[in-house]
């Protein structure tokens, strides 16, 4: 097992990791920049380095800084968190090449399932379905129109590498999708520095569903259920829950074989997570994570399993201590993300200091936060504050205590998305479990 683990990230993924690893008896090294000096989180750590000012570029995304704060305390292995270099397979070979263990796949790997048009071909290969689209990357305006014109409109151009909807464009006709496939080829450039796309057939208002997996490199692959997490605004995820309320018994287990010989097809090991679009009873595989999600306490809660753990477990070269048969999913649960952002506003970021802080707590609850009263929060990263977890017998139970908590969390100085998510959970289609990817757009229209 590993003696010290520096933990390349910040705020309550960070913190996440660095109470994983007390437990576990590992040291942890915080890294941080100049815009999140004092954090109190960062006391909980062994040690503390900053890596440089407050723009990512110059901190939580130089690989150069990262490597050399953990030549210098002499770390086993760095765990990336999620965002920033998590997904970066050049992160994870510089990590290797210093004989330092990076905590997730192997860089190949991520190259592979990094490249969504690649992940799609495995998955092909794999007899995972996918959705109807082009054969790997679209390279001209003729070739566009030919994928476009055989699936049929509507149809979605995706960038292949980068995430979180950018370089994505929905386009329902000739003229509208050769301007659509210019526009995400440009986007993805500036955003991604890759600027390839590919086709795939518009499902319009689907459900997203994903199945958590977790792989030892030793052969054995479990899956550990599914989340719901069709609550989006701009293809941002906002509401997760498991079970998913939208599938039935059959279908999570056809989607769980699936990602499980995806998983195996891609030579994955650590934690990652498949995503699905679900389109009436059929399931179409989209992409792979390869990294820890914002929403793995969802599945923690159902499973009773620390999915943190395991991947450090794995990652240290041990096997996990379970195998599908022991995966039993019991009651619901249900996460908010608490983000510092005013959705009057079209979900500006806001940024600043927290004036009053009163966390919601009672049976069942689980709050992720890094963030307290008097604590300032900066403009420079993502606007996640907190992560609110209830888990009960039912959905129904779990709902009502999620209303209970969301009612008592209490964040003053600051707009956050703490209202919404009270809305939200009193809707009358969201109490129902009928909804889907147009249903906070449509909400909020309403």
């Amino acid at each position: 097992m590993f003696h010290r683990i520096l933990v390349a990230n910040r705020g309550e993924i960070a913190l996440r990791v660095i109470r994983a690893a007390r437990e576990m008896g590992i040291d942890t090294v915080a890294v941080y920049s100049k815009a999140d000096e004092g954090a109190a989180y960062l006391e909980l750590a062994d040690e503390r380095i900053c890596i440089g000012p407050g723009p990512s570029s110059q901190s939580y995304l130089s690989i150069p800084s990262i490597i050399a704060a953990a030549e210098v305390v002499d770390v086993d292995a760095i765990h990336p968190g999620y965002g920033f270099l998590s997904e970066n397979a050049e992160f994870a070979q510089t990590c290797r090449d210093h004989g330092i263990e990076f905590i997730g796949p192997e860089a190949e790997t991520m190259r592979k399932l990094g490249d969504k048009a690649t992940a799609r071909d495995i998955a092909k290969q794999a007899k995972v379905p996918v959705v109807p689209g082009s054969d790997g990357l679209v390279q001209d305006e003729k070739a566009i129109v030919e994928v476009a014109e055989r699936i049929g409109y509507p149809v979605l151009i995706k960038a292949t590498a980068g995430g979180g909807g950018r370089g994505m464009r929905v386009a329902n006709g000739r003229i509208a999708l050769v301007n659509a496939w210019h526009q995400a080829r440009a986007e993805a450039q500036a955003a991604f520095g890759e600027s390839g796309v590919y086709v795939e057939k518009y499902l319009e208002r689907p459900r997203h569903v994903e199945i958590q997996i977790l792989a030892d490199g030793r052969g054995r692959i479990v899956y550990l259920g599914e989340r719901e997490c069709s609550v989006q605004r701009r293809h941002q995820k906002l509401v997760e829950e498991g079970p998913s309320p939208g599938i039935n018994d059959s279908m999570r287990r056809a989607m769980g074989r699936a990602a499980v010989k995806l998983a195996k097809a891609a030579g994955y090991k650590g934690a990652g997570t498949c995503e699905f679009l679900v389109a009436g009873k059929e399931f179409y595989f989209i992409e792979v994570n390869c990294r820890i999600q914002v929403e793995h306490p969802v599945t923690e809660l159902i499973t009773g399993i620390d999915i943190v753990r395991e991947q450090i477990r794995v990652a240290a070269g041990e096997k996990l201590s379970f195998d599908q048969g022991d995966v039993k999913v019991k009651g619901h649960a249900i996460e908010a993300r608490i983000n510092a952002e005013d959705p009057a506003r079209g979900f500006r970021p806001s940024p600043g200091l927290i004036t009053r802080f009163i966390a919601p707590g009672g049976p069942g609850v689980r709050l992720d936060t890094h963030v307290h009263a008097g604590y300032k929060v900066p403009p420079n990263y993502d606007s996640l504050l907190a992560k609110l977890i209830v888990h009960a017998p039912t959905r129904q139970a779990a709902l009502d205590r999620m209303a209970r908590a969301l009612d008592e969390f209490t964040i003053e100085g600051i707009k956050t998305t703490i209202p919404l998510h009270r809305e939200i959970v009193r809707n009358a289609f969201f109490r129902k479990g009928d909804y889907d990817t147009g249903f906070l757009d449509e909400y909020l229209a309403g």
